[in-house]
This record gives C-alpha cells, structure tokens and sequence, in this order.
C-alpha cells in the first residue's frame, strides 16, 4: 500500500526514481539507513512503472472522461488518486471532481495534509457523500433495521455527519455540500430532518438520484458545486509543516477524531525524536485506523469526543514521505477475499481466458 502511496504522490519519471531510491529497506548495525539507491534498485523499480505512471483515460456510460489511476486506501495509507492525473484532469477541464475516500476524517485530511501540502493544490469546495442509512446506523438502529424509518435514530445519528461538515468547514476552511445517496426507502420526513439539521450549518443538502437517473440525477448536486466553487475559497491545512511529529499527530487526533489527547509508549516517542533529528521532522503524517468511527474503536458509532487516540507504531515511509500513524486494531493489509479471484482464472486448450468475470 505504501508502494502505491510512492507511485501516486510521484510528479514524473524522475521523482518516482528519486522516491524509490529513498525507501529505507533496512539499517546497517550502526543504525544508518539502508535505501534502495544503495543496492542499485531504484533504476529497475522505475523501469517496472514507467508506463504504469501514465495515467489511465477511461469514459463513463455517458462519455465523460474520468482518470482511474492508483488510489490506495485511506484507511491504512493516504488514500488519494495519482498527482499526475489530476494534475492533467486540470489541464482538461473546467472542473475537476476527485475523489478523497473515508470521509472527512482520513480521506479528506490525507488528501488536503498530504497530497494538497505536496502538490500545492486545494480544492474550491467539498462534496460530503452521506446516507440516511447510515446516518441511522450511527444514531444505534440496527443494520438489519435501516429501511425502515426512525427518525430518533436519525436524529441521533446526525452527530457523525455534523462533525464531517465541521471538518470541512472550520479546519480546512473549505465550503461543502451535502449530497444524499438516496435510497428507495427514504422518507420525506427523513429526508427533511437531515436537511433542517444541515440548514443549521449553513450547508445545502442535495438528493443524488444519479445511481437511477445518470446524469440528470446528479445535475443540481453539479450546479451547486460550481456555486461554491466561484467562491475562491483558499483553504488551510490541519497542523503546520515546521510542528513536531507529535504535534503534528495530537493535532489531527484533537481538531478532526475530537480527542482529548493522544498517548504512545516511550519507545514510540523516542523514535518519532530519532526521525525528528534525522531531518524526517518536516514530513506529513498519515493516519492508519478503522474508517468505521472517529476513534479507533470500530464500534463507537456517532461523534465520539474526549477519548485518547492511542499510538500503538509509527512507521516511516521515506519513499512516500510520510509518517504513518498506526492506532488500534487496524490491519494495514489491505482487506483480501477467503477465495483469491486467481484461482478461478485459467486458459484453455484454444487459449480463451476464462474466470475475469
């Protein structure tokens, strides 16, 4: 996952070669960093990606071009498309949409503390995708309850999507929209709770109808991103480059999780001073934790405050040039299927493939 993080923070072929010779691949017995550039490997590895780095031009189903490049995951890396494509959608467009997954918790702050801080971009505005299942899910409805309505739970439940738009809106400074991902069995009163309740925050609400009408059912969501997006908001980052790596990880712990703190072994601070003093202070940070809850308990639903984020390893990714923060039971393999899709592809005796689909 890092790997990919490598390749899609690359700015071209050179500055990939340059990030994968920078990968620290282990430490000599004098604890001086190993990379890859020392075992003349990171000619080959950039050899490997040369095409890859392209970015990949695909259409939608009612021929729109849209870039699919990269995009590891937000919970376990940062979580953002490459900097190359969007970079050559802005060239293409008069309005570029990209996707920063996980909400505004670890999609939206990777995307803006990471990939914005490297590349120099921001978005004019934000787009917060939400359901009103969801929504009731966090509010404590049970899972196989959420197509009927309730709006208690709704009532309740509306905390998580509240500190999602505080997000956006005072610490990254950005205006947004709320679009609804509707579903058959949303009411009107549901659908009007949120609304009201959004109203409050000076954030529209917009029903996304678009999964049954295409495009017309995405068309007033569309103008009302072009509407805030005229507003030439600047944005701001979530901790400055010059904090410490503590500092740095307490901040995003604070301002976005809404803990009270942030705790971690000794060892664990002892190595975030080592990076600190090895000149790795200015990186970002990047948080690994469940994508279920603003803490790191996967079952804490709604807005969870005053709890300590606590830090179980940090890791460096020089190539990527990143920290990683890794908190609670997280696994940073990326989630994999019990039967691998592999082994239900073969070739025949005349050569056609079959098992892709």
């Amino acid at each position: 996952m890092l790997f990919r993080s490598i390749f899609c923070l690359a700015t071209s072929v050179q500055d990939l070669k340059q990030r994968l010779g920078d990968i620290v691949i282990g430490y000599t017995r004098e604890q001086k960093p190993v990379r890859a550039r020392d075992l003349n490997a990171h000619g080959a590895m950039t050899v490997l990606l040369k095409d890859a780095l392209k970015p990949n031009l695909v259409q939608t189903l009612e021929n729109n071009p849209a870039f699919v490049h990269g995009g590891p995951f937000a919970n376990i890396a940062h979580g953002c498309n490459s900097v190359i494509a969007t970079k050559s959608a802005l060239k293409l467009g008069d309005y570029v949409v990209t996707e920063a997954g996980f909400g505004a918790d670890l999609g939206a702050e990777k995307f803006i503390d990471i990939k914005c801080r490297k590349t120099g971009l921001m978005p004019s505005a934000c787009v917060l995708v939400a359901t009103i299942r969801a929504l009731k899910y966090h509010g404590g409805k049970d899972v196989k309850e959420l197509n009927t309505e309730d709006l208690d739970a709704l009532q309740k439940g509306l905390v998580n999507l509240e500190r999602h738009v505080e997000n956006v809106t005072k610490n990254y400074g950005l205006p947004c929209v709320v679009s609804i991902n509707r579903f058959t069995h949303d009411t009107e009163a549901e659908i009007k709770l949120v609304t009201d309740r959004m109203k409050a925050l000076d954030v529209n609400v917009v029903l996304a109808e678009h999964w049954a009408k295409g495009g017309a059912g995405a068309e007033v969501l569309a103008h009302e991103v072009v509407r805030l997006a005229e507003r030439g908001a600047q944005g701001q980052f979530v901790y400055e480059d010059s904090d410490s790596l503590w500092d740095k990880m307490k901040k995003v712990a604070t301002k976005i999780y809404g803990a009270a703190d942030i705790s971690a072994p000794a060892k664990i601070r002892q190595q975030l001073q080592a990076w600190q003093d090895a000149g790795y202070g200015h990186y970002p940070i990047c948080v690994a934790k469940t994508q279920s809850s603003f803490s790191t308990d996967a079952t804490l639903r709604g807005a969870p405050s005053g709890h300590v984020v606590n830090v179980r390893e940090v890791r460096l990714a020089a190539g990527a040039q990143f920290i990683v923060m890794i908190c609670g039971d997280i696994m940073t393999m990326p989630g994999l299927p019990k039967v691998p899709s592999a082994v239900k592809i073969d070739i025949d005796d005349n050569g056609k493939i079959v098992g892709l689909f």
